[in-house]
């Protein structure tokens, strides 16, 4: 067995004083059985720790580990654009705006008027919320150009990298390594500035009116428009499992607000 030591400076004082053990019955994942226990940790003369007899680790010590360790984070300043932010989420939105567009479409439909080759062309995008999790970037559209409340509603992005789903597509774009304010930039450039090359599998279905979404963007960097027609944006539902309303004996899931998408942690 090798042996591994990984040493931490600290300041003001911090001594090692408590050991943590997790135990898992190696089923993988979330699922199987799991326990741990917490250990005081005990040196000797020469200042060399060694983990003591230890109890079953409770909510209540995980409670004061919570609030000791988040008293060591700095406070930081929110800008106005951001709705939540936490260690596990980080929840932010933009206004709408034109913006510069990259397309390079793999199998352009025939008839296109700007989008038949690879180019960079400025177009209109919608008011979106972007909801970042350790685990995936959401992207939604918003129904008016103002700060989102719990209750405001939420669209299909039309970005042709959002998955129906409303999970980004990054391909070979790298992500960011934390979900702090000061990553915010790098979220949005992966949404904004990587190339468009097809629509993902039923995005055409998130909008109304006849060409899909390909032929939407080309009409509106033809026209060189200055708004995004969000009427023709579906509202984006619950997954299964929130139902709404019946229509024909089936359940149709209930629209999905920006309160509800928080509270399900982003999914």
């Amino acid at each position: 067995m090798h042996e591994h030591r990984t040493n931490f400076d600290f300041t003001g004082g911090l001594a090692l004083t408590h050991a943590i053990l997790l135990y898992h019955n190696g089923a993988g994942g979330r699922q199987g059985e799991a326990f741990a226990s917490i250990h005081a940790v005990e040196h000797d003369d020469e200042g060399t720790p060694a983990i003591a007899a230890g109890t079953s680790l409770t909510r209540r010590h995980l409670r004061q580990w919570t609030e000791a360790l988040g008293r060591t984070a700095l406070p930081e300043l929110l800008p106005e654009n951001v709705l939540v932010a936490h260690s596990d989420m980080l929840v932010w939105w933009t206004p709408a705006q034109v913006r510069p567009a990259f397309f390079a479409l793999s199998n352009p439909p025939p008839g296109l008027h700007r989008l038949s080759e690879r180019t960079i062309v400025p177009v209109p995008y919608p008011a979106h919320l972007f909801v970042a999790t350790r685990s995936r970037l959401g992207v939604y559209a918003l129904p008016a150009d103002h700060r989102p409340t719990a209750d405001t509603g939420l669209r299909h992005s039309p970005i042709l990298n959002v998955f129906a789903d409303g999970r980004l597509c990054w391909g070979n774009v790298p992500k960011p390594a934390t979900l702090g304010i000061a990553s915010i930039a790098a979220f949005e450039r992966a949404v904004f500035d990587s190339w468009s090359t097809h629509p993902n599998p039923g995005q055409d279905l998130t909008v109304t009116g006849r060409g899909g979404l390909v032929r939407l963007w080309d009409d509106l960097a033809a026209k060189g428009a200055k708004r995004f027609p969000v009427r023709r944006l579906k509202p984006f539902r619950a997954v299964a499992g929130h139902r709404g309303r019946q229509r024909s004996g089936m359940d149709i899931p209930e629209p999905l607000t920006v309160g509800t998408l928080i509270a399900r942690g982003g999914r």
